[in-house]
């Protein structure tokens, strides 16, 4: 895996908090969002994309943890 920002190399500008299917690559399974060490991201799109992750949590578009019931 490249550890050069892939949200730089795009150009991207900001991050929508409504896109959660791209948010969903920035967490674990459990919810976590994964730390830049893991992700790639350099730490301005790093602080963004845990902003947005963290607006759409409140909006209730994502959950704040996922049970797992057996």
């Amino acid at each position: 895996m490249s550890k050069f920002c892939r949200l730089c190399r795009d150009k991207v500008d900001n991050i929508d908090y409504k896109d959660v299917n791209k948010l969903k690559d920035f967490m674990m399974d459990s919810g976590k969002i994964l730390p830049r060490r893991i992700t790639g991201l350099c730490a301005y799109h790093q602080r963004q994309v845990s902003k947005a992750i963290k607006m759409t949590r409140h909006s209730g578009l994502l959950p704040y943890v996922i049970e797992y019931y057996k």
